[in-house]
């Protein structure tokens, strides 16, 4: 070609990136806030910053600088991007916050809701940056792979700190000192029945159930990235045991939305898979299923009593009591809430995400929250239709589910208020609109469009 610049089509399984000198790349700077949001115990803040210390939500704010300066510093773009709904819809939800929070400082607050306030907005930034790093960042299925090995096997080692805290009865990391760092808030393991209800770096049982469920649909495509063979090979073992580990940490957390959303998360895999696979995930699922059962005696007469006994339950009463007493809190600031992070434990405890964000940004924050759900699991799904690279396909779908999964534990348990949990769920929405940019570049390359080259793109990478 006579032009200085060969341009060079790669498909997502050709493209491995830039082979420069190693720098700091979206998937790197991704994959250090799930070590900061899963590793270290969510209780555990930087003493001098109180409840702006969490490790991971500084991070999440550092995400956000360095995207932000990165869009200040690109002049023009030579990869032709797909639409990303997601990033218009957090936009939206951003506006809303802005406009409940200033409605609320002109209404009037206790002192010591101010600043609750304006950590939550803080708190909102920082999960758009972890979420704008994710739609722009990632372009390749290498970098997409990459990000979802670290998820995997970092949730799988809170499985294996989970099942230690159920067997042990101990929570084992209050016992955890970081220097500059002190327990801000602790939940502790629970009882539930006879068994120790795990927590293992989170602060509550609901959360850290809601990191498995939400991580099981990656630990599924992560097991079955090997192809088919005869027999169980030593990599196909290996790959099977972070689901094998995240799988028996939730059967065993003695919660009826674990089980649900591990159903949930199943069920949504099933349509991706093939028949064989279906059969053999099913299959799988109950034997595993079985063999905790068997092994722990008792369990399954605990886990039937959270279903069959559920109008006695006191949580399950509570839960259903709260929604009698929301359209009154509603009813204060119906469209844009009372503020955004200004309902204070003191007033009622809804554990209910939905329930607490409808009254926190009224319905205009409820429309906006239910629209980057959905526009999340679009682009994730849609992402199957255009390309027909399998990997990619399975991927699209577990993005996809894992939203979904969240959005179905949310229903019975306040997210949005853990740090964990509501991290990881921008996290999988980022991974939705990744997974649709790797699908679109991959179905141009193919298909010989003008894709440009993806090397030149990744100014986010440095």
């Amino acid at each position: 070609m006579s032009s200085s610049r060969t341009t060079q089509r790669r498909t997502a399984r050709q493209h491995v990136g830039n082979r420069r000198i190693w720098q700091p790349d979206a998937v790197f700077m991704l994959s250090v806030y799930v070590v900061l949001l899963c590793v270290i115990p969510s209780g555990l803040t930087i003493t001098v910053l109180a409840s702006l210390g969490w490790p991971s939500l500084l991070w999440g704010l550092l995400l956000a600088f360095w995207w932000a300066v990165h869009q200040l510093m690109v002049v023009s773009r030579p990869v032709e991007h797909p639409s990303q709904p997601v990033r218009l819809v957090f936009a939206g939800l951003v506006l809303v916050a802005l406009v409940s929070f200033a409605a609320a400082m002109l209404r009037g607050q206790p002192v010591d809701q101010v600043s609750p306030a304006m950590t939550s907005l803080l708190r909102l930034v920082s999960l758009g940056g972890v979420l704008f790093v994710a739609v722009d960042g990632i372009r390749t299925l290498e970098e997409l792979r990459r990000l979802v090995n670290v998820l995997v096997v970092v949730v799988s080692l809170v499985a294996v700190l989970g099942l230690a805290q159920f067997v042990t009865g101990q929570e084992i990391i209050d016992a955890i000192t970081i220097p500059g760092m002190s327990v801000n808030e602790s939940g502790g393991a629970q009882v539930r029945g006879a068994f120790v209800r795990a927590v293992g770096t989170a602060i509550n049982p609901l959360e850290y159930a809601a990191l498995l469920c939400m991580v099981f649909p990656f630990a599924l495509a992560f097991a079955l990235r090997t192809r088919p063979g005869p027999r169980l090979s030593f990599a196909r073992a290996v790959r099977l045991l972070p689901l094998a580990l995240i799988s028996i940490a939730t059967l065993i957390s003695a919660s009826r939305s674990a089980l649900l959303g591990l159903l949930v998360a199943i069920v949504g895999m099933l349509p991706a898979l093939s028949r064989k696979l279906r059969t053999g995930v099913v299959i799988g699922g109950l034997m595993l299923a079985a063999i905790v059962m068997v092994a722990v005696p008792g369990m399954f007469s605990t886990m039937l009593a959270q279903f069959v006994e559920v109008d006695d339950d006191p949580s399950a009463q509570s839960r259903t009591n709260a929604l009698a007493k929301l359209p009154d809190f509603i009813a204060a600031s119906p469209f844009v809430g009372t503020g955004f992070g200004t309902f204070l434990s003191r007033y009622y405890i809804f554990d209910n995400a939905w329930a607490l964000w409808t009254i926190e940004l009224g319905i205009l924050g409820l429309v906006g929250l239910l629209s980057l759900v959905c526009c999340a699991m679009w682009s994730a799904f849609h992402a199957r239709t255009v390309t027909d690279d399998p990997e990619i396909r399975l991927l699209g779908q577990a993005a996809g589910v894992s939203v979904l999964t969240a959005a179905v534990i949310f229903a019975g348990f306040d997210g949005f208020s853990f740090p964990i949990s509501s991290g990881l769920f921008f996290v999988c929405v980022g991974l939705c609109a990744a997974v649709r940019s790797v699908a679109a570049f991959d179905a141009a390359a193919k298909a010989g469009g003008p894709v440009g080259d993806l090397a030149e793109d990744h100014e986010i990478r440095s």
